[in-house]
């Protein structure tokens, strides 16, 4: 892996100019514009995690066994490779004022269709749209926020546009809850009405946000980057964290709600008021890491530096869930699943700026591959946990396995991210 990419002597190629374009904007409206893209974030897992709340009563419902469970969450990651390719693409070719509102109304509409599912095979194919429509928030989200901010401030505009993800999540378990009666298939209205809320984020966006805000956003789309930027070496560590620390996510994501209810025997009420706690921790993570980034870069280090001692704070957070076979229910269990949980989503904020020090002309594409990448390894994988879970029993020896994953990702950022200057020489053909 030593020879992961060019001669990283070059800044040519090895970093894209960061603070090329900087943004003329008033605070004001970057607040609101970043505000927009909090909401879309909640809209985006709102929408996601609406299903993993809901598990266990759509598997008695449909009859399901956990390895379907696990192929319904693994659809969801193909949809996403898919979608990650095509808004990649489009990111980078059509103004994300457009594309963007377009994006969320698709994802809406999948969200609510998936209220008149009636078996297995409905699931399937609704969730494979969702991650093809919701792969498409993240090329746009993160080209605004890169239009938007300079490199010292861009973990902290990452982590608003990641927290509102937790928001969303926070949500999801809160609304099951009022709307759950007795009736099995109570589940379905919350999809219905999750899914029309999209209607207004749309409408709240074309009020907003005017083409001027993103001026610097069609500078950056004019950059004279040459498409071998793609294969630095950078790209290629960014493939491999994002493939690492994504698959963890995931997996925490989705099987913390059957983790509780049937491996540690909590209520169906206990489990949703937790998953709510768990992500606000998470919350607590994507802006925690922007905040501490900016006070290192204060401190006279380097944003590259601050970023890599911060995400290694984070896979530290992760590993303290390798103790959950040895924990038993209680309130030392639900501590080591805040921990963990704020550091699995704090990596990523971390892991936008990396990616926005690369390229501004090709950000939507690198969001785009990095998508891709990000989910090669959680579809097996969800699948797999669920066969482990159907052999065993138990979901401890999965989750302890998966909490790994960000602490080999760290390792590999310490020995082949180079730091550089915060304004290296501009690209040129």
């Amino acid at each position: 892996m030593a020879n992961l990419g060019m001669d990283e002597s070059k800044h040519t190629l090895d970093a894209a100019p960061t603070d090329q374009a900087a943004p003329s904007v008033s605070p004001v409206r970057i607040a609101l514009i970043c505000g927009l893209l909090l909401l879309a974030s909640a809209l985006n897992y709102l929408d996601r995690q609406t299903l993993a709340s809901a598990s266990a009563r759509i598997m008695q419902e449909f009859d399901l066994v956990n390895e379907q469970y696990g192929d319904i969450e693994a659809v969801f990651g193909y949809g996403f490779v898919i979608g990650s390719i095509v808004f990649g693409v489009l990111a980078d070719l059509v103004p994300v004022r457009w594309l963007y509102p377009v994006v969320v109304i698709s994802w809406s509409t999948v969200t609510a269709a998936t209220a008149l599912a009636s078996g297995y095979q409905d699931l399937l194919w609704l969730r494979l749209l969702l991650g093809v429509f919701e792969a498409g928030h993240w090329p746009c989200g993160v080209r605004v926020v890169r239009s938007l901010t300079q490199a010292r401030g861009r973990t902290m505009g990452n982590g608003l546009l990641q927290s509102g993800t937790s928001i969303g999540a926070v949500a999801a378990p809160l609304i099951m809850l009022a709307l759950l009666t007795d009736d099995v298939g109570s589940w379905r209205p919350a999809f219905a009405i999750v899914g029309g809320i999209g209607i207004l984020w749309v409408a709240a966006w074309f009020g907003i946000v005017q083409s001027t805000d993103l001026a610097a956003d069609a500078v950056q789309r004019k950059q004279a980057t040459p498409w071998r930027v793609l294969l630095q070496r950078r790209m290629v560590v960014v493939l491999i964290i994002v493939c690492l620390i994504n698959t963890t996510w995931q997996l925490f994501r989705a099987w913390l709600h059957l983790f509780l209810q049937e491996g540690r025997g909590y209520t169906e009420t206990h489990t949703l008021l937790f998953n709510s706690a768990w992500f606000a921790a998470t919350d607590v993570g994507c802006l925690g890491v922007g905040a501490v980034v900016l006070w290192l870069c204060a401190k006279g280090f380097t944003p590259t530096r601050s970023r890599q001692m911060v995400f290694t704070a984070c896979a530290v957070l992760c590993l303290t869930m390798l103790t959950l076979p040895l924990l038993p229910k209680g309130w030392v269990l639900l501590a080591v699943l805040l921990f963990g949980g704020a550091g699995a989503l704090g990596m990523f904020p971390l892991y936008h700026a990396f990616t926005q020090d690369i390229s501004g002309k090709h950000q939507g594409k690198i969001t785009g591959i990095a998508g891709v990448t990000a989910w090669f390894l959680v579809p097996p994988t969800q699948k797999l946990f669920g066969r482990l879970v159907d052999v065993t029993g138990s979901y401890d020896v999965g989750l302890a396995a998966a909490s790994c994953l960000p602490a080999l990702a760290a390792i590999i950022l310490w020995i082949f991210w180079r730091d550089v200057p915060d304004e290296p020489t501009p690209i040129e053909d």
